[in-house]
C-alpha cells in the first residue's frame, strides 16, 4: 500500500508533464495550420507547406526560439514562462512575428481560412496580452490555444473532431496538476479560446468566404 501512494503522484505528474510539452501553445501553432492547410488548400502539398509553414514559422517556431533562448540566459523561469511578470516580452514578440506572417498570407492571396486562422490568434494573443498585464490575471495560454484549435478542427473537418476536446481537457488539467495555473486560470483560458480564438475564426471564416 505504502508503495502505491508513493507511486501514484510520480505518475501523475509524468502524465501532466506529457500533456504539458506534447499539447503546448508552440506545437499546436506549429501543427494546426498545417493541417487546416492540408483540406482548405484541396489537399495540394506544395500550398499546404506554403500557407500551414508561414503561420506555423512566424506564430510559432521563430517566438518558441526567442523564448527558449531567453530562458536558457535566464530571462525567465522556463520556455513555458510561468512567471505572470515575465510574459510581456514573450507576448510582443508572438505578436509582432505573427503579424507579419499575417502580412504576408493577405498579401500572397493565401485562403481566407488560413487568413481567419491568423487572425484568430492574433486576437488571441492581444486578449491574453490585456487580461494579464491589464487584470493581473495570469490566464492560461495551454488551454486558450487547444481550446480555439478544437473548436477550428471541428468547423475544418467535422464533429468528429470534437474528439480533440479529450486533448484539450488534458492538458487543462495537466497545468493544474503541475501547479503552474489554478483551475480558474485554465477554465478563464478554456473559455476564452472557444469564444476568441473559435469564436472569431468562424466569424471570419463565414464573413471572407
Amino acid at each position: 500500500m505504502p508503495t502505491q501512494t508513493t507511486e501514484a503522484p510520480g505518475t501523475r505528474r509524468r502524465l501532466a508533464r506529457i500533456a504539458t510539452e506534447v499539447l503546448a501553445p508552440w506545437v499546436w501553432v506549429l501543427g494546426l495550420p498545417l493541417i487546416v492547410a492540408w483540406k482548405v488548400t484541396g489537399y495540394h502539398v506544395g500550398e499546404t507547406m506554403l500557407w500551414g509553414l508561414v503561420v506555423g514559422v512566424t506564430g510559432s517556431l521563430i517566438p518558441m526560439a526567442v523564448i527558449v533562448r531567453g530562458a536558457r540566459k535566464g530571462k525567465w523561469d522556463s520556455h513555458h514562462v510561468t512567471d505572470r511578470a515575465g510574459r510581456l516580452v514573450p507576448f510582443a514578440v508572438c505578436i509582432g512575428s505573427l503579424t507579419a506572417g499575417f502580412v504576408a498570407l493577405i498579401a500572397g492571396g493565401a485562403p481566407h481560412e488560413m487568413i481567419a486562422l491568423a487572425a484568430a490568434e492574433l486576437v488571441c494573443l492581444i486578449a491574453a496580452l490585456a487580461i494579464t498585464f491589464g487584470l493581473e490575471f495570469k490566464i492560461s495560454m495551454h488551454a486558450m490555444v487547444a481550446a480555439g484549435a478544437a473548436v477550428m478542427l471541428i468547423r475544418v473537418y467535422g464533429p468528429w473532431l470534437a474528439l480533440a476536446f479529450l486533448g484539450v481537457g488534458w492538458v487543462c488539467w495537466s497545468r493544474v496538476e503541475l501547479g503552474d495555473h489554478t483551475k480558474a486560470e485554465v477554465t478563464a483560458g478554456l473559455a476564452a479560446g472557444v469564444v476568441l480564438g473559435g469564436g472569431v475564426y468562424l466569424l471570419l471564416d463565414a464573413v471572407l468566404a
